[in-house]
């Protein structure tokens, strides 16, 4: 089984009929395979910005005990 290294992109699009989408966010590999899904989503749309999501600090003790702990404080 081959491993995907999914990464998270983020665009700020014009559509075609001239509306700003402020975020899409598409899971690909790289930003060219991200852009080719965002073109089947909003054809002839123009990227104003583009950008890869950092994933967000994890949280200490991260098993699902210590979660439901720390949450029903």
């Amino acid at each position: 089984m081959q491993d995907l290294r999914l990464e998270k992109f983020g665009f700020r699009v014009r559509t075609r009929n001239g509306a700003v989408v402020e975020r899409v966010l598409i899971h690909a590999e790289a930003e060219d395979e991200a852009r080719v899904k965002l073109n089947k989503m909003y054809q002839q749309c123009e990227v104003l910005a583009c950008w890869k999501e950092t994933p967000g600090p994890a949280i200490a003790g991260s098993s699902f005990e210590e979660l439901v702990d720390l949450l029903s404080r």
